[in-house]
């Protein structure tokens, strides 16, 4: 039987087709012009405890679509600006007063005390620091960008700048789990989890919530990626950022017919384990995962396979440089490029590991840290942003750069910065985003958020709303009571907003 075969005499279980067909007798089998056996039917048929086949080797690519696989997309709130987002994360905490909030007061008190309260996260003897980067302003709306970020900077215009962001706590683990799930505590649906619960997947092969990961688990764990409460299949998929995409991802077993009797099994024992308790939810978020390993085999490697594209592409994402964490980067920015093309939904970008462990958090060597960090993603980012014009999609794909909170503009030596989230920055750009726009401000030493300040939850509000949906509709019904990404909290950014 082939991969796409469909019910029919070479239907290798005769027990099982048998018990299909008698079931469904009254209502008509698939390809015999009555309605199609749903997945529920076919499971409750193959009560020998055995279950179905894997369902897209049993059907066709469209039956396998329409029967058992997707369910129409659901519909969004509003007008989608955006149709996928690629959130370049950027672990650590970049300090905004060396890349996109200039404070040209700090070059008046540099050297000088730092007479204020301490930071919680903060040492003493503090004193002011300059930046040590100057600062230019780019396109025709003026925008001022540090020399970190040159090739970002060509794209200033397409950027809304958020400079009067704040978060809660200067702690990372709190930090990067609230930026990911709304939420300093775990057990919470991820963004990306929320954005494809919220839309669903464009791809019938691919997952809808993909993480291009070099191994290295930010702060918080798994609980960044996690599903939380929602569906178990809308948690990410996590795919290596180099080399092969997925472990164990080619079969094991050569003869594909054994592989599907394997998950036939499987498949039969959840089923059996899920009338025992009189529940399915965890059985159907079961299945569909083996349906979609089972599809994910034949399309993911040539998806991530950037042996297609041309010289000058590569170049452009700098994966021709001879600096590797810089190449891995640039490679990660390539594959989430093709992966929205794919259809898929929500990709997020880790830093890759490098001298400072690919995180923003230079507490000393801030000179070198920072710089090692920017020529790892700069030239990457900016390609990222040429290639999705280039090829029509910028204007679907919404681009989300920040981390979980900015850096003091002072320190405990000459040459680092502490954790600091009373004032930070943050862009955004693509689909639906008033590029060329600083939002916000901090005060003139970039010490705390002082004008329209933005946090988290307004971050996330204007996230959903470019994408379709609507924070305060998006909702789960879990423990009595529906939660949503921004809790009771969160106003969308307006400003932002073409």
């Amino acid at each position: 039987m082939s991969l796409n075969g469909s019910l029919s005499a070479d239907f290798e279980f005769p027990m099982l087709r048998t018990q299909l067909e008698a079931s469904c007798a009254t209502r008509g089998c698939p390809g015999r012009g009555a309605s199609p056996v749903t997945r529920r039917e076919m499971l409750a048929a193959s009560a020998n405890g055995f279950g179905m086949l894997a369902l897209s080797a049993l059907m066709s690519n469209k039956a396998s679509a329409d029967i058992a696989l997707h369910s129409p997309l659901p519909t969004p709130h509003l007008p989608p600006r955006a149709k996928h987002v690629i959130f370049c994360f950027m672990d650590g905490g970049v300090s905004h007063v060396d890349s996109f909030d200039p404070k040209t007061k700090l070059d008046e008190l540099d050297g000088k005390p730092f007479l204020e309260s301490k930071n919680p996260t903060a040492n003493g003897n503090r004193q002011w620091l300059k930046s040590p980067w100057a600062f230019r302003k780019h396109g025709e709306s003026g925008m001022p960008i540090s020399s970190l970020f040159p090739h970002i900077a060509a794209h200033a215009d397409d950027l809304a700048v958020i400079r009067s962001m704040k978060a809660d706590l200067p702690i990372h683990s709190t930090g990067v789990l609230f930026l990911h799930t709304g939420s300093n505590n775990a057990g919470r649906p991820s963004l990306g989890s929320w954005v494809n619960y919220g839309l669903g997947s464009e791809s019938h092969n691919l997952p809808g919530f993909v993480v291009l990961s070099f191994g290295v688990v930010p702060c918080g764990g798994f609980e960044n990626y996690s599903s939380g409460f929602l569906p178990a299949n809308q948690q990410a998929t996590m795919l290596n950022a180099d080399g092969v995409p997925l472990d164990n991802l080619t079969p094991g077993d050569k003869n594909s017919r054994i592989q599907q009797a394997k998950l036939a099994l499987l498949r039969g024992q959840d089923e059996s384990f899920s009338r025992t308790l009189g529940v399915d939810d965890a059985v159907e978020s079961a299945i569909k995962n083996y349906e979609m390993a089972y599809r994910m085999q034949s399309l993911v490697p040539d998806v991530l396979d950037l042996s297609r594209e041309s010289a000058a592409t590569q170049q452009l994402y700098g994966i021709d440089s001879k600096v590797p964490s810089q190449r891995l980067y640039g490679i990660q920015c390539l594959r989430a490029r093709r992966l929205i093309e794919s259809g898929v939904r929500f990709v997020e970008i880790t830093c890759p590991p490098g001298a400072s462990n690919g995180t923003w958090d230079q507490h000393g060597n801030l000179k070198a840290g920072h710089e090692k960090n920017a020529l790892d993603t700069d030239q990457a980012i900016g390609g990222l942003i040429t290639d999705l014009k280039q090829r029509g999609l910028f204007d679907e794909t919404l681009i989300v750069w920040a981390g979980e909170f900015g850096r003091t503009p002072h320190s405990a030596g000459r040459d680092g910065r502490d954790h600091h989230p009373e004032g930070f920055s943050v862009w955004l750009a693509g689909g639906g985003v008033r590029g060329g726009t600083a939002y916000g401000a901090t005060d003139d030493l970039g010490m705390h958020s002082v004008e329209n300040i933005c946090t988290m939850h307004d971050l996330h509000a204007t996230i959903l709303h470019l994408m379709g949906l609507d924070h305060e509709r998006l909702t789960f019904r879990f423990a009595g009571r529906d939660f949503r990404l921004t809790d009771v909290h969160g106003n969308v950014v307006q400003e932002v907003l073409a």
